[in-house]
């Protein structure tokens, strides 16, 4: 199982003399309490209050959740409810950001604990993109065979700093999520020759080849290379430029992993998320965002034996819960934990629930002013892409 103690993030790193200790009162307290303190803070905040819940959270918090999701039905549902003045959100830094951006200036969004970063989107740092697009200009400069659209349109999946948005949102891109990448790429080629995708290489590789889009039409750009590490010819010839980043939970789905299901459970259906690996992609059966897994997977006709290849606590939740009647595993035999996730504990929960009903705000996420326009404007393309 994925480690429950991993190296402190760049988020962490920056944010870690501000992340406020759990008070003592708040340890050792049994689920029982902590469900009826939770409970009532949230009657006392009412309408105020407005608590959204990321699928890979765990039973014990996502429980209280107004709203669940993926992070792409999550961002439409930040607007959902202008009464609140505060938007508590389980789930990461980066969502937490995105959520400040599209809420209204009296909301104030909270991150139960500050160290709930995401590995993912600290491999896409502001100072290597910013050299990076240049190096990426003055190679196009030299390349292009001009057609009358954009050299490169930038997208960036939804796991990434508000400062990488900002950048794509000023240069004309878009931000995207697992379960709208396609639609923002075809967005994007119908405004450029190439894409520029990041932070994650797998899900915009596989998202590019369900389209159609060849393997050697695309190239890895590794921003800690000169010029990427990418020949130049290769780069005239590719449609896809994909950052050198990954999912670190998404990753450890091999293909033996499918072959060892397939020999145990005949018969049985393997999905995966388009962030793992692309041979992955290909061994499986189908695959699509949380949001499609757990449709593909609950309309499912009962009986149905499922692999699925995602984050440890949704696997365990449709196999508890929303598909009772269905057969759910893990592709990974040991579970595959986002830790970071785990990170926005129900002790977390009810310590900032308490506080807000004293009127005291701890660990609001906020983005800078300076960033905050271009990335509403890369966040508000995505959510009108259909």
């Amino acid at each position: 199982m994925a480690s429950m103690t991993p190296l402190l993030t760049e988020f962490e790193k920056e944010h870690i003399t501000e992340r406020q200790a759990l008070p003592d009162r708040y340890l050792g307290l049994s689920e029982d309490e902590m469900d009826a303190r939770i409970a009532e803070a949230r009657r006392s905040l009412g309408s105020r209050l407005v608590i959204l819940g990321h699928h890979y959270q765990r039973d014990e918090v996502i429980k209280f959740a107004d709203y669940t999701g993926d992070s792409f039905r999550l961002a439409r549902h930040v607007a959902a409810r202008p009464e609140a003045d505060y938007i508590v959100f389980c789930g990461v830094h980066f969502m937490a950001e995105s959520a400040d951006v599209l809420a209204a200036e009296h909301q104030r969004v909270i991150l139960p604990d500050l160290a709930a970063g995401c590995s993912m989107a600290d491999m896409a740092a502001p100072d290597q993109l910013d050299r990076g697009w240049d190096e990426l200009m003055e190679m196009e400069v030299a390349t292009r065979r001009g057609s009358g659209q954009a050299g490169v349109v930038p997208v960036t999946y939804i796991n990434s700093a508000a400062a990488i948005k900002a950048f794509v949102g000023e240069r004309g891109g878009t931000v995207c999520t697992s379960s709208n990448a396609a639609a923002a790429l075809r967005w994007a080629f119908s405004r450029g020759e190439k894409v520029l995708f990041l932070p994650d290489q797998h899900l915009g590789r596989n998202t590019a080849y369900r389209m159609g889009i060849a393997l050697d039409e695309m190239v890895v750009w590794d921003p800690d290379e000169i010029v990427g590490g990418v020949d130049p010819d290769r780069l005239v010839r590719a449609r896809m430029i994909l950052w050198k980043g990954y999912c670190s939970v998404h990753t450890r789905f091999s293909v033996p992993q499918v072959e060892a299901v397939r020999r145990q459970h005949p018969g049985v259906r393997v999905i995966v998320h388009p962030e793992v690996p692309w041979e992955v992609a290909q061994a499986a059966d189908d695959m699509g965002s949380t949001e499609y897994i757990v449709k593909a997977i609950t309309t499912s006709p009962a009986g149905s034996v499922w692999a699925v290849g995602t984050e440890v606590h949704l696997v365990n939740r449709l196999a508890r819960s929303l598909a009772p009647e269905r057969t759910v595993l893990s592709l990974d035999q040991f579970g595959c934990l986002c830790s970071t996730m785990f990170r926005v504990s129900p002790n977390h929960l009810l310590w900032i629930l308490e506080e807000l009903v004293e009127e005291r705000v701890h660990n609001e996420i906020v983005v800078p002013d300076h960033q905050k326009h271009w990335t509403r404007v890369a966040l508000d393309r995505m959510l009108s892409i259909q």
